[in-house]
């Protein structure tokens, strides 16, 4: 007897995962199937499963193909089982491709083509959505997203869109999708949402596009460059009752909310002054070194500094000054931006071609919160006081690169699950597109 075993949360049952068992007892006699437990699943980074275990568990059964049902609920446990069973083939979806090659010491190892596309009739009785999302842009970080959105319960990644016909092929070859290049409008009517990725000059209108045709968007930062673009955006996504997020990831990690909920909580008393600093030296023949109208150090990490210093001291600032050092070609290397408020003032640094160390201090009359580099994506920081032996150490949960909360977020408010606005609400990334337009006035002075 051949024996195959395949593992999986099988959250929100549905076809995809329907014809992936049906595949893998094809290729045995006798199928076994591991259901991850949801304590297991956060351990290794699923964000947000929907359906509890009995219900998965009843889900797989329901199919006929298994012929046993495990429960998967520790690191390890996956050459256990090989050994235990006398598996012959361990299977599981192309997106995890070379993950597991490591099992090839204990059995044969078999990555089954993912499902192109997927229906919900599985999940007609069911009121949460799959969103079929469609990626906008082919560059660097869309792969990224893809890897990502595979921790991501109701995601379901269909079609790429690039005006450039090869970028659009090799992205949709690696990630197993279809691709258009030609038509946004007809690419549109192929998805439920959008994940924007494309250059930031065409962030604009490829989002206004979306929401015209009823889409959902999650767009890359900035989503505009002047307030009224912005504003113009956000009141056309509640006109038509659509969900707008900006992809500022660090506003989703979980990490950067109790980091605020510290500080908003009094232990360092009053806050004062805010100070962000995201450096990075990007190649010099990348977009950020090379396209001085478009790229630059604020155009590239404006977003992430001035995130905690809009969320800690407010949107109504008095005052800001920029200075930058430019290269020939005008583009800002480095850039330091000041706010001042009624009652504290802020800073913050972006540079992609000056390095400087990179951490947010959140100064208080009691104390202050220090965030080392990569605090954008805390996963560490820790409270100071007077006495220098009194410190507060916290080290929040984080996962991946961070693209996964900022999924997870758009995908509950798809489906209504998150309704309120307060990890970055549309006045703070107006005001954000704010401070922009007045950087891109003074830069073109």
């Amino acid at each position: 007897m051949k024996k195959v075993i395949t593992y999986g949360t099988f959250d929100l049952f549905h076809e995809g995962h329907y014809k992936l068992l049906q595949r893998a007892k094809s290729l045995g006699d006798y199928l076994i199937v591991g259901v991850t437990t949801e304590h297991f699943d956060e351990a290794r980074g699923k964000v947000n499963v929907i359906d509890p275990i009995m219900e998965r568990i009843e889900n797989v059964k329901r199919t006929g193909f298994a012929d046993e049902i495990i429960v998967e609920d520790h690191d390890g446990q996956k050459i256990e089982d090989i050994q235990k069973y006398g598996v012959d083939i361990f299977v599981l979806g192309s997106d995890w491709m070379g993950t597991y090659d490591y099992l090839k010491a204990f059995c044969e190892v078999v990555y089954l083509e993912r499902t192109p596309d997927i229906s919900s009739t599985i999940l007609r009785n069911k009121s949460f959505q799959i969103v079929r999302t469609g990626i906008v842009g082919t560059g660097r970080i869309a792969p990224r997203f893809v890897s990502e959105a595979k921790y991501v319960s109701g995601i379901h990644l269909v079609r790429a869109f690039n005006p450039e016909e090869k970028s659009a092929r090799q992205f949709a070859k690696r990630c197993e999708i279809e691709y258009d290049t030609e038509n946004y409008e007809k690419f549109l009517q192929k998805v439920d949402a959008v994940y924007i990725a494309s250059p930031n000059e065409t962030h604009y209108d490829y989002t206004k596009r979306a929401l015209e045709s009823g889409k959902h968007v999650l767009c890359e930062k900035p989503v505009a460059f002047t307030r009224k673009e912005a504003e113009e955006l956000y009141a056309l996504a509640k006109e038509k009752q659509l969900v707008l997020l900006e992809a500022v990831k660090t506003a989703y990690c979980p990490g950067f909310q109790q980091l605020l909920n510290v500080a908003h909580s009094g232990k360092i008393g009053e806050i004062k002054d805010v100070e962000a600093t995201f450096t990075r030296l990007a190649d010099p023949k990348s977009r950020e070194r090379t396209d001085a109208e478009y790229g630059g150090s604020f155009l590239e990490f404006g977003s992430y500094t001035l995130l905690p210093i809009i969320k800690l001291l407010g949107q109504n600032y008095q005052a800001l000054h920029f200075n930058s050092i430019c290269n020939e070609e005008g583009l800002d290397l480095y850039t330091k931006l000041q706010l001042e408020y009624p009652n504290g003032m802020a800073s913050a640094k972006m540079g992609v071609g000056v390095k400087s160390e990179g951490q947010l201090v959140i100064a208080g009359t009691k104390g202050y919160i220090l965030a080392p580099s990569p605090w954008w994506l805390t996963r560490r920081f820790e409270v100071h006081y007077e006495n220098p032996n009194q410190v507060e150490t916290y080290e929040p949960n984080f996962q991946g690169d961070g693209l996964r909360y900022e999924i997870s977020e758009f995908v509950s408010k798809i489906n209504g699950i998150n309704k309120k606005d307060y990890k970055l609400t549309a006045g703070e990334a107006i005001t954000m597109a704010a401070i922009t337009e007045e950087f891109m006035k003074r830069k073109h002075k």
